[in-house]
């Protein structure tokens, strides 16, 4: 008979070699991510915007006019999500392309001053709203964080990925 103080017992998956911690830690990155990531969504959608196109405007901020696969790589989204972002940032004004001249297949995206406005109004708030997310760890323990989580995305960079099954290309489970 446990008593109250007793550990529980431990699950199969918790002990086969690591593999129960791996998958809990992955579950408590998701959860995390999941939780900071409202608080963000919700900052920006007070200014109409998503996060992407909220990313967008940010890059472009700070690193100036850039080429769109720049962009891509830059937000992490696909090719033709940059694209569907630039499309309507430029629609509302806040963001042009521009002709590369050493390239006329590639385009450069760039604030107009009326996306500069905003970015420039709205950062601030936004950081101070994921700093406040954040403010559970004091900044020892983010420095921490911040180390071992860029550890664990170059390892996992590392790791080959799986092989697609033959003839499942396109078909979703």
């Amino acid at each position: 008979m446990k008593t109250e103080n007793e550990a529980p017992e431990s699950t199969e998956a918790e002990r086969e070699d690591g593999q129960g911690l791996a998958l809990k830690l992955w579950v408590a990155l998701a959860r995390a991510h999941n939780a900071v990531e409202a608080h963000a969504q919700a900052d920006v959608a007070r200014h109409g915007l998503t996060l992407a196109e909220f990313g967008v405007l940010e890059v472009l901020h700070h690193r100036g006019p850039l080429l769109l696969g720049e962009v891509q790589r830059k937000i992490l989204v696909s090719s033709g999500g940059v694209t569907y972002l630039v499309d309507r940032l430029e629609k509302r004004g806040l963001v042009e392309r521009r002709d590369c001249p050493g390239d006329r297949r590639a385009r450069f995206a760039a604030l107009t001053p009326q996306g500069e406005e905003l970015i420039q109004s709205i950062f601030p708030e936004h950081a101070a709203t994921i700093k406040a997310a954040l403010a559970g760890l004091g900044k020892k323990e983010k420095r921490e964080a911040l180390r071992v989580i860029r550890a664990l995305g170059q390892l996992a960079e590392a790791v080959p990925l799986p092989a697609a099954c033959p003839g499942a290309e396109g078909k979703q489970a």
